[in-house]
């Protein structure tokens, strides 16, 4: 990694130094205090300036439609109807969502990364050259566990369980959140995709991953404590996660994103959180990583 001192980061962008204190006090630009000393990594400063870069629009396509992408969630649902941003919303999966925004096919992805990382979304996005200008902005943290029939009448309360009882499960289409779960989950008991009695196709959501064990087409499922609830299944957790927004960091600033963080603060928000169950609303509307 290539550091730049203070005159040398002012020469690349080829500004005063003062103005480079000021872009350093206003906390607008990539930099580190290093026993004293301001440093820039030259490859940062490139993110930051291509981050607000102006082209014509004829170079470029126009601005991604109002659409969020990713994962299926019912507070996020309610929340962009309550707010009156006008997102629309297309629900496919955590990665499916990233890469449509890739693509410039929506304008925020809704994502639940899991893997062994103490942050998974945070190490998912910071790692991804493509997204030199991602917002990460907290929603919510979400409880994920089994859904099970009332009653759970085969006892299944851990995935070994399932395992061991041949038990067939509904699962999520590969990138979705909770199929990376499962996975994990799948690696932790020393197991592979192989040994589970999978119910196909996979349901595309967790509302529809609902509603095969309710009509008993499946014994259990990975879903939201929220999805079991609306569903009138039991549910046995399994972990919580942090459930984000994937942005640009222009888009952050446009109205729609706006009207949803201004919602995000209102006691309503966490009003609904609660009826719903099963999350827990404080990481709402903070930035919880940009590049």
């Amino acid at each position: 990694m290539e550091l730049l001192t203070t005159s040398e980061a002012a020469d690349y962008l080829r500004i005063g130094e003062r103005k480079l204190y000021e872009l350093i006090a206003q906390q607008r630009l990539p930099c580190s205090k290093v026993a004293g000393k301001w440093l820039f990594p030259r490859h940062e400063l490139d993110h930051w300036v291509m981050s607000g870069l102006v082209r014509p629009g004829g170079m470029i396509q126009s601005d991604p439609p109002p659409i969020v992408g990713g994962s299926q969630d019912d507070l996020l649902e309610w929340s962009l109807r309550q707010s009156g941003s006008g997102l629309a919303f297309l629900t496919e999966g955590t990665e499916a969502g990233v890469t449509r925004l890739l693509r410039g096919e929506v304008s925020v992805a809704a994502i639940h990364f899991h893997s062994d990382d103490p942050d998974p979304n945070v190490a998912a996005i910071a790692t991804r050259p493509r997204l030199y200008d991602a917002v990460l902005v907290g929603f919510a943290r979400r409880e994920q566990g089994l859904l099970l029939a009332p009653g759970n009448p085969k006892s299944l309360n851990k995935l070994t369980d399932v395992l061991a009882t041949g038990a067939r499960i509904a699962v999520r289409q590969r990138g979705a959140g909770a199929d990376m779960l499962l996975a994990l989950l799948l690696t932790d008991a020393g197991a592979s995709h192989g040994e589970v009695n999978r119910l196909e196709p996979p349901c595309l959501t967790g509302p529809e991953l609902a509603a095969a064990v309710r009509t008993g087409r499946a014994d259990c499922g990975i879903a939201t404590r929220a999805a079991a609830c609306a569903a009138g299944l039991d549910f046995v957790s399994l972990a919580w996660e942090s459930f984000d927004l994937l942005m640009r960091q222009r888009t952050y600033f446009q109205q729609p994103i706006q009207a949803l963080l201004r919602l995000l603060q209102q006691d309503t928000f966490a009003s609904r959180a609660a009826e719903l169950a099963g999350y827990d609303p404080s990481p709402a509307g903070r930035i919880r990583f940009a590049k």
